[in-house]
């Protein structure tokens, strides 16, 4: 069973769904001593498999593959439905694209995404928005997979405990992409990393690992000396040159920088934080389905914006310190996160 004291740098590369994880960003990180990661929960089992098996032939080091957990969700009424409707077909984007209600199954079958992870067996399994099913977590940690679950306050970090998962992902507020929170419709606490870092280091037993704004060597050092047992890193990495991130979003991840970050439901359905562009600002109080069924309704309309290299309509999203992003090979990043450390230690 994997223990983070084998890893050389005590970092996860995050699980970043909808392209930017690529077998030669997880390989490289993974071979510069830490864990890379992917975020399947979007791509169909062949894709899975065929990533994990090209990530295999890159690396002996570890890797993670992770994978929301979807609630059942309905249909909202045909009222609804036409709103968000008109509130995406009104946006002023260049082309042609189509808008359409989606039809049943809303999101995939984990049961099935998680065949090939059975067969190739990473280090890690990783779940977010709640805690899977236990034969899911029996069968993980059976076959010697360590599963680690995503928290962003102490009633689902205590949950988390009861699971059986070997380690706790605590989300700060400043992380960006989608919030963990297991009820969407509940008060979200908000609660900062170093905070909740504190907080879940009482009440749980189990490794802590820190998500959220972290994106430097400093930063590394001050999350494990409050506690925490490694920190994940996605903002971090979107620059890389590995990185499946979308031209568009490199250019205003490294140009843009006067811009802030806000969360928003608009793109998915669920509250996620990116960089402030025009898609959010126009969808600012308009109508959005539940998640994941304004996922799927936005799609054509950011594969659109991806073609055009428009910033302006795709979801970009980003933590909040993402101005301090840098631009450089994954393994170049990596050991200088971890000069940063030693030096800061010093």
């Amino acid at each position: 069973m994997f223990k983070f004291s084998q890893l050389g740098i005590p970092i996860i590369q995050a699980p970043m769904a909808g392209g930017p994880n690529t077998p030669q960003l997880a390989s490289a990180v993974a071979n510069a001593g830490g864990v890379g990661s992917f975020g399947f929960t979007y791509d169909k089992p062949e894709k899975i498999d065929e990533n994990l098996r090209e990530t295999k032939a890159l690396t002996n080091g570890y890797i993670n593959a992770n994978f929301f957990v979807f609630k059942p969700e309905s249909l909202p009424d045909k009222e609804i439905q036409l709103a968000a409707i008109e509130a995406i077909r009104s946006l002023p984007i260049k082309g042609e694209f189509s808008v359409k209600i989606p039809s049943e199954p809303y999101y995939p079958d984990i049961e099935e995404l998680l065949i090939p992870v059975w067969d190739h067996r990473p280090a890690i399994l990783t779940f977010h928005f709640g805690i899977p099913s236990q034969n899911i977590v029996q069968k993980a940690r059976s076959l010697g997979i360590s599963v680690g679950i995503t928290a962003t306050n102490i009633n689902e970090a205590l949950a988390i405990d009861k699971s059986g998962a070997n380690f706790i992902i605590a989300q700060g507020i400043e992380a960006g992409g989608h919030r963990g929170v297991f009820e969407p419709e509940e008060i979200d606490e908000e609660t900062s990393l170093d905070n909740l870092i504190i907080k879940l280091t009482k009440e749980s037993s189990l490794p802590i690992i820190a998500a959220g704004g972290i994106m430097s060597g400093i930063d590394i050092n001050r999350v494990l000396k409050i506690g925490a047992t490694a920190a994940q890193m996605g903002t971090a990495f979107l620059c890389c040159e590995e990185a499946g991130t979308t031209k568009a979003h490199k250019e205003f991840l490294l140009n843009k920088k006067d811009r802030e970050t806000s969360y928003t439901k608009a793109f998915s359905g669920r509250r996620a934080q990116g960089i402030n562009n025009q898609f959010i600002k126009l969808m600012e109080n308009k109508t959005v389905l539940p998640f994941p069924l304004q996922n799927t309704m936005t799609g054509t309309l950011r594969k659109l914006a991806a073609i055009n290299n428009d910033g302006e309509y795709q979801s970009l999203w980003a933590g909040k310190s993402f101005d301090k992003i840098r631009a450089m090979p994954a393994e170049e990043l990596m050991l200088a996160l971890y000069e940063e450390m030693k030096l800061a230690d010093s």
